[in-house]
């Protein structure tokens, strides 16, 4: 099993979160999803924002976030949006 700092955009920051939520590896997170694992740190963590989840799907696909398509953005925009109610 990798390590989660071995993924893009992961630092030891988002490590510990994720392994307080209860994802401790690369292939948990991906078997998963971003969206999951935004749901389950939102809950321990509320004031995570939309950069987060955009640093979960980028590491999920091995790209910076800040390179993710305009259409996922919007895509993970509007969840993450509808998380907040």
């Amino acid at each position: 099993m990798s390590e989660l700092t071995s993924m893009m955009n992961i630092g030891k920051e988002m490590k510990r979160k994720l392994t307080t939520v209860g994802i401790s590896s690369p292939e948990e997170l991906i078997q998963l999803g971003a969206k999951q694992a935004f749901l389950r740190l939102k809950q321990t963590y509320p004031n995570i924002c939309l950069v987060h989840l955009y640093t979960l799907e980028g590491a999920i696909h091995n790209i910076k976030y800040n390179c993710l398509s305009e259409d996922k953005k919007k895509e993970l925009k509007e969840f993450s949006e509808f998380c907040k109610y």
